[in-house]
């Protein structure tokens, strides 16, 4: 049942990435799904599946984008096991907690993809921090947190969890 969940999700998640959220997309920046599906997975299911999923999901995007394979695989996987770690230490994990982390981890995504871009002048790192950077982590955030906020207010996340752990 979770290998059909996971390929759905997967199978999924492109499409929404690449077809519909270039027609949503406020100023100029669009959530990152994959960096949030990616953190959902980890903190409910765990840190090996959210690296699994981490991993694939990067693998997926960094296809259908100019990304770098390796980029996109390494940090995704790296933030799935992440928020697998995080959701074992966490007590009890609130919207407005996951809202700060994700937060949080898509700067510290953001910053490192600004600092392998090779910028021009008038495009330099500050730049990139403040048009892009910035508004993308807010915006992860939000919709990041929105959408556990469904899942918590509609499922039993620690139930939901510990069956996934089993």
């Amino acid at each position: 049942m979770k290998a059909l969940v996971y390929t759905i999700l997967l199978l999924g998640l492109v499409p929404i990435q690449s077809v519909v959220l270039p027609h949503m997309i406020p100023w100029g920046v669009r959530p990152d799904l994959g960096l949030i599906v990616v953190c959902l997975v980890g903190l409910v299911a765990g840190e090996f599946e959210g690296l699994l999923v981490g991993l694939a999901v990067g693998w997926l995007m960094s296809l259908f984008s100019a990304e770098s394979l390796s980029f996109g695989m390494i940090t995704k996987g790296g933030i799935g096991y992440a928020a697998g770690l995080a959701g074992r230490q966490v007590v009890y994990l609130t919207p407005v907690v996951l809202v700060i982390g994700l937060f949080m981890i898509s700067i510290l995504a953001g910053l490192l993809t600004a600092f392998t871009l090779k910028l021009n002048d008038q495009q330099d790192l500050w730049w990139a921090i403040r048009a892009v950077v910035f508004p993308q982590a807010c915006f992860d955030a939000v919709v990041g947190g929105a959408i556990y906020w469904v899942i918590w207010s509609r499922l039993n996340v620690e139930r939901l969890s510990a069956a996934y752990r089993a």
